[in-house]
C-alpha cells in the first residue's frame, strides 16, 4: 500500500494548541464500522455507547517531564536533552539538540549542578546514551528541572502540565501522553463503573517514535519503533471473562490497541505478560482482541491513521476525516475524539 493512500487535507487552524478547560467537553464523532454511518455527539455521550459487561481499556502510563535544558560543562553552550527511555540504572537514551555538540565524554549540567549527564555512547539514529549523576531522587529532580515533551505540532506553552497527563496516569515512563485518555475525568469513569462497565488498565510507554513520519512510499517497508508494555494477571483475567461472557472490549487509544493485539492469542484471549512491541497495524490486519476503539484524530500519512483504517476501513476512515475537517473538529493531542464501534 502507498503512503499517499492515507493522505488528507488538514487546515492548520484545526490543530488544537491548548486543552479545553473541561476534559469531557470535547466533541465525539461516532463511526459505525459496519455501515460507515457517522453521528456527531459530545464526549459525555460516550456513556450511551458502553453497555453493562463491556470493558473499557485504558493506558495508565505517566508522561515524564523529560525535556531538560542545560549547558555544556566548561563552554556553557546551551544543550537540550529529551529522555526517550531508561537503558540501565541511571543511563538513558536521549535526543540531544544540537546533537553535534555532544560527543562521547561530553558532560551537560542542569540547574545549579543538581543534575549532570555524561555521554557514554552514541546510539541508533544519532541518539545519545547519557549517564546521570545527582544527589537525592532522580524523578524528583526531573519534576523540578524538566518540562513536558509536547509534540512538535503544539506551539503554545502549556500552563498546567497535568493537562498533558491522564487522570489515571500511574506508571512513569512515557515520552508522550496516550492522548485519547485525556478526555476522561474521575467522575466520568465512576459513572461508567456504576453502569456496570468494566474498567481495565494496561501500560504501554509511548516513545517519540509515535511522531516519526513514515519515510517510505510502500508502508509495508516501514519499521515501527519498539515500546515497552505490561499487562498484569488481574487485567488478563478480567479481559478473558469479558470475552467469554460476550461483552465488548473497547480500547482507549492506539497504544491500548497495539498492546492488546500484541498479547492476545488466536482466540482473542490474554495472559499476563510484559515486553517490547513493534506491532504495525494497517489495512489487511485481522483484529483478535479489540471490538471498538476510542481515539483522537491523527496526522495525515501517520501509522496511527493506518491503524484506524485497519479497524474502520480505509475508505470509511478517510470519508470520516473529510467530515471532521468540514465540521471543524479539533485535531491531535488536545483535540476531539472519535469512537469506532
Amino acid at each position: 500500500m502507498n503512503i499517499n493512500d492515507f493522505d488528507f487535507y488538514l487546515p492548520e487552524e484545526l490543530i488544537a494548541q491548548v486543552p479545553l478547560q473541561d476534559r469531557t467537553s470535547s466533541r465525539l464523532m461516532v463511526l459505525d464500522k459496519q455501515t460507515g454511518g457517522i453521528s456527531h455527539e459530545s464526549f459525555r455521550s460516550i456513556e450511551s455507547y458502553l453497555q453493562k459487561g463491556d470493558c473499557l481499556v485504558l493506558n495508565d502510563t505517566k508522561v515524564l517531564p523529560a525535556r531538560l535544558i542545560g549547558e555544556k560543562e566548561n563552554t556553557g553552550a546551551a544543550i537540550e536533552l529529551l529522555l526517550l527511555k531508561q537503558v540501565n540504572g541511571d543511563q538513558w537514551e536521549t535526543l540531544a539538540k544540537p546533537a553535534k555538540r555532544i560527543k562521547v565524554g561530553t558532560t551537560v549540567v542542569f540547574g545549579d549542578g543538581e543534575l549532570k549527564a555524561v555521554c557514554t555512547s552514541i546510539g541508533e539514529q544519532g541518539s545519545r546514551i547519557m549517564e546521570f549523576s545527582y544527589e537525592g531522587i532522580f524523578y524528583e529532580l526531573l519534576d523540578h528541572l524538566g518540562d513536558m515533551p509536547l509534540p512538535p505540532y503544539i506551539k503554545e506553552k502549556l500552563d498546567d502540565r497535568d493537562r498533558y497527563q491522564t487522570v489515571f496516569a500511574k506508571e512513569r515512563g512515557s515520552a508522550a501522553a496516550p492522548t485519547a485518555g485525556l478526555h476522561f475525568t474521575d467522575e466520568l469513569l465512576e459513572t461508567l463503573k456504576q453502569k456496570g462497565v468494566n474498567i481495565a488498565f494496561i501500560t504501554l510507554h509511548v516513545g517519540l517514535g509515535t511522531f516519526r513520519p513514515v519515510s517510505v512510499d510502500s508502508i509495508e517497508e516501514h519499521d515501527m519503533h519498539s515500546e515497552y508494555y505490561q499487562l498484569n494477571e488481574e487485567t488478563a483475567q478480567l479481559l478473558n471473562q469479558v470475552r467469554k461472557s460476550g461483552g465488548k472490549i473497547i480500547t482507549v487509544g492506539t497504544t491500548s490497541t497495539r498492546t492488546l493485539e500484541t498479547i492476545a492469542d488466536s482466540d482473542g484471549l490474554f495472559r499476563a505478560s510484559s515486553g517490547w512491541t513493534n506491532i504495525f497495524i494497517y489495512p489487511g490486519y485481522t483484529f483478535k482482541a479489540v471490538d471498538a476503539l476510542l481515539t483522537n484524530f491523527h496526522l495525515p500519512k501517520s501509522t496511527l491513521i493506518m491503524l484506524v483504517s485497519a479497524l474502520a476501513g480505509q475508505d470509511e476512515t478517510l470519508l470520516a476525516y473529510q467530515e471532521a475537517v468540514k465540521e471543524k473538529y479539533r485535531f491531535f493531542s488536545f483535540g476531539d475524539a472519535m469512537l469506532i464501534k
